[in-house]
């Protein structure tokens, strides 16, 4: 059966004593305000391109052109090509490519100090980035606010998902992880609502819509400097004090052995893992590298971002006036804001796939019908509202499925040793595809009109389908069991490995004795391997072949006689007797008394006495 792992396993499931207390709420809240920082630019700055104000200081080509195309006897081309300006998309665009720079130092310092002291960063960033973007008095100027909205953004998106995950109990775990998503499109929908009063008031009117941004940054940062560590993090960097104190805090309880002893048996394994980027690139962690980055990869190209980005400019090109379509627009992000409650209630009941699939079948089906009322009846102010109203659906779609399940799926599925660095490739991804979209929406919507959602929708239902096959539930697991589903994954089974097991396996290796061979056949004599792997001398078994008649070397035949071919086959299934010299147990667990033999029929003429875990070697390097 293709899709979700067989659940009811041992460790598996687990659950931990405790309670949801106010507190954990609280500091999952507070680190929420994160969202709030993308949701509110979102919501503003698609807002502000559209004003005259805005325009008329640092785009005065592109305001022209609006004025132009708006008088009567334009064609549609012309309308979906009134915003197509390159200096307009790299204002956009340039938030995007800032935090993928940023991601990886990101992902770093979350993990060297902590996800707080990460939190901290992200609200002083982005304070920054608002108080330059306020005071623009030049295009360059305003462009460098965006580049530290965009260091602020990297930094919040990953410690905040980080953070909530692990201070979350596994049972709520979705919830909690989507108060980001929901303080996301809450964000927007205030600013949305600010763009609303501020478009009167001209010309300035857009500089109070960008400095209100300034609200939920100092939250933030305020949350960086009272909210507790996870108890992860802190025992990560050798607080384990603090760290139990945190987890009888956040549970409730002072029962949290259990628990407390699984996060220190996953931090202990993360410990042994000096560099993490090139850990997560190994074949074991495959699925922890290539789901995060497909997930990514649907998000945006569900087109979601500038759909949503650009909608009161797709609506003026359809014909509504500028302020209805921020009317409409804000209708749009209500729908949103209130889709998202669907998602908290029901992923941690139903699980993440149903809502992942259901989400792109109903975004495909939106896009679809977008494309064919622009290309059927064209520029037609019913025609705007209808496609309002088929926004709404859209985007509420997106909102209680794709929009939350992304980040919560893509940190949860990490184990402690991969996840700051998995988190941060995943924001790098979603920074690079954000940025390339950005930078390409706008042109592709002049060239494509109607065609570009249709695009949007072949990609919405190719992400219905690679969730069906690729995408295992984890709902209801401990957030250090999570990896764990992949060991009984119908595909990602053949790269992953338990870590438990594997982690018992590399011990005895260590431990395992030098060893002799004695062979008992007539296959010829043995040899050994000049190398030595962990104490283990391999030796391979040079075969006796029976020599080719002159015949068939006149003939110039490279293969022996079929006569030969049966003496060697013949040979190869006689026992060999494998004698272990100070050891009394086997790599792979089974008892072996010292001195006892142990039959072998595997027609092999190499003898690998050492049993081989799942390679290592990064995925570049597989055979």
């Amino acid at each position: 059966m293709a899709g979700g792992p067989i659940l009811g396993e041992e460790g598996l499931n687990k659950r931990y004593p405790g309670r949801t207390t106010p507190f954990v709420f609280l500091t999952c809240l507070v680190a929420a305000t994160g969202g709030a920082l993308f949701g509110f630019d979102l919501g503003v700055t698609g807002g502000i391109v559209s004003m005259p104000g805005f325009l008329e200081q640092f785009f005065p080509g592109v305001l022209e052109e609006v004025d132009r195309d708006n008088t009567p006897g334009d064609t549609s081309r012309e309308r979906f090509c009134q915003y197509n300006n390159q200096g307009l998309q790299w204002f956009t665009s340039s938030m995007f490519i800032a935090g993928a720079a940023a991601c990886l130092p990101a992902g770093w310092i979350t993990r060297k100090y902590g996800r707080k002291f990460a939190m901290l960063v992200a609200g002083l960033l982005f304070t920054a980035g608002v108080a330059l973007s306020t005071a623009a008095w030049s295009l360059w100027v305003l462009i460098l606010g965006r580049v530290l909205l965009g260091l602020g953004n990297s930094f919040g998106t990953i410690a905040v998902t980080l953070y909530n995950s692990e201070m979350a109990p596994a049972h709520i775990r979705g919830r909690l992880n989507q108060l980001f998503q929901l303080i996301l499109s809450l964000g927007a929908l205030v600013g949305q609502a600010i763009n609303i009063g501020t478009t009167r008031i001209y010309p300035w009117g857009w500089r109070l819509s960008m400095g209100c941004a300034a609200v939920p940054s100092i939250i933030l940062t305020l949350g960086g400097v009272l909210l507790p560590d996870t108890p992860n993090s802190l025992l990560q960097r050798g607080k384990d004090e603090a760290a139990r104190a945190v987890l009888i805090k956040v549970r409730g309880t002072a029962d949290v052995e259990e628990e407390f002893g699984d996060i220190r048996a996953a931090v202990q394994q993360a410990e042994q893992v000096k560099n993490p980027y090139r850990t997560i690139c190994k074949r074991a962690y495959r699925p922890q590298l290539l789901i995060p980055l497909s997930v990514q990869i649907f998000h945006q190209w569900s087109g979601i971002n500038t759909v949503t980005f650009f909608s009161p400019e797709l609506l003026v090109s359809l014909g509504m006036p500028q302020k209805t379509a921020l009317i409409a627009t804000l209708l749009n992000t209500i729908a949103s804001h209130l889709s998202t409650y669907v998602a908290i209630i029901v992923a941690d009941k139903f699980g993440r796939r149903p809502l992942f699939i259901i989400g792109a079948i109903q975004e495909a089906v939106a896009l679809v019908l977008i494309a064919v009322l622009i290309a059927t009846l064209g520029e037609k102010l019913w025609t705007a509202w209808v496609v309002a109203i088929i926004l709404c659906f859209y985007t509420g779609s997106f909102n209680a499925s794709w929009a939350p399940l992304t980040w919560l799926y893509s940190s949860e599925i990490q184990p402690l040793e991969t996840r700051a660095a998995g988190q941060s490739l995943s924001t790098l991804w979603w920074m690079i595809l954000a940025f390339v979209v950005g930078q390409t929406y706008l042109t592709m919507l002049c060239a494509l009109e109607w065609g570009l959602y249709l695009f949007f929708a072949g990609a919405c239902i190719l992400a219905a389908v690679t969730t069906y096959f690729l995408y295992p539930e984890t709902k209801g697991l401990g957030i250090e069991e999570t990896p764990q589903v992949f060991q009984q994954h119908w595909f990602w089974g053949r790269y992953s490995r338990d870590p438990e097991a594997a982690r018992h396996h590399d011990t005895q290796l260590m431990q395992l004795p030098r060893m002799s061979l004695q062979s008992q056949t007539s296959m010829g004599p043995l040899h050994p391997n000049q190398s030595q792997k962990h104490g283990v001398q391999i030796l391979e078994v040079a075969p006796s072949m029976e020599p080719v008649s002159e015949d068939a070397q006149a003939d110039g035949a490279s293969k022996p006689s079929r006569q030969a071919r049966r003496s060697q086959e013949a040979s190869r299934s006689r026992s060999r007797a494998l004698t272990w010299q100070g050891s009394e147990s086997l790599p792979d667990g089974l008892p072996l008394q010292q001195g006892s033999t142990r039959q072998r029929s595997s027609p092999r003429t190499a003898l690998n006495t050492r049993q081989q875990p799942a390679s290592d070697d990064p995925f570049w390097m597989d055979n």
